[in-house]
């Protein structure tokens, strides 16, 4: 969710119990004015937070003049001192899935460690964190259908004439999409293909999930639709209907519920 318009975004989910004490909007607000002008950054997202056993990570989105390509993550644990996350490699997430077990400690320099076979592999909570904030972003992160463009240049930016889903579109699964590099848009046949607007149907949408992970419904007395994610629980999206509102964000443990499969 937008830096620029966080309280009322805030307000959004906090019927779920997703939301920030005072301290920390305060803090939050004033921060991120400063980290968007001192990296240059065209957005600043808040993205949410992962619960740790000491302390909790804060985390948030910069986006640059390419807002699907260009991300860049910063954490703190207080929401004043922030930091850069490790770029994620295939080897990274393969040493956290094999060392890094249970809940968060809440300590950036905590080490794991495990002795395999032939070497001994060192992965600290700063890695575990990257890795976890890089899949929860590259699963669940999920944006309405038409809120941003694809340029003929190829670029992905805000679609400025957005005006949000109607009430019957936003009951759809199918009108929201992962805000990711497609995965299922090159497996659909040319028959498909021919329906599709190539400016706005570029990602994938939520219903081709498998399985289908998502409980999308109304809020508020029907003005406000949101969607959970029970694979990454502690996610949600929110999007108000006939207007440019919408956002998401993460408040949870870092976990993904493996239960899933059996859980449908």
């Amino acid at each position: 969710m937008d830096c620029s318009s966080l309280f009322y975004s805030l307000d959004m989910v906090a019927v779920n119990g997703h939301t920030l004490n005072m301290e920390q909007r305060a803090a939050l607000q004033t921060s991120a004015t400063l980290l968007k002008k001192r990296h240059r950054f065209r957005r600043l997202l808040f993205w949410g937070k992962i619960l740790g056993l000491k302390v909790d990570y804060f985390i948030v989105q910069g986006r640059g003049e390419d807002e699907l390509k260009e991300k860049t993550f910063l954490y703190s644990i207080n929401c004043l001192e922030w930091f850069t996350l490790p770029r994620v490699t295939d080897t990274m997430i393969e040493q956290v899935a094999i060392k890094a077990k249970g809940r968060f400690y809440g300590d950036p320099a905590h080490v794991y460690e495990a002795d395999d076979e032939n070497e001994k592999t060192r992965v600290t909570e700063e890695h575990r964190l990257a890795v976890a904030v890089h899949q929860i972003e590259s699963e669940v992160s999920v944006v309405p259908r038409g809120a941003f463009i694809k340029m003929a240049r190829g670029m992905v930016q805000v679609n400025r004439s957005f005006a949000g889903l109607s009430y019957t579109e936003a009951a759809k699964l199918e009108n929201y999409l992962h805000f990711t590099e497609p995965q299922h848009l090159k497996n659909k046949s040319l028959l498909e293909m021919a329906d599709l607007n190539p400016a706005y149907d570029f990602l994938d949408p939520l219903s081709v999930d498998v399985p289908n992970g998502w409980c999308l419904q109304f809020e508020c007395a029907r003005t406000v639709c949101t969607i959970r994610s029970l694979l990454w629980p502690g996610l949600i999206f929110y999007h108000v209907p006939m207007t440019v509102q919408y956002g998401y964000i993460y408040i949870g443990d870092g976990l993904r519920n493996l239960d899933l499969p059996f859980m449908l």
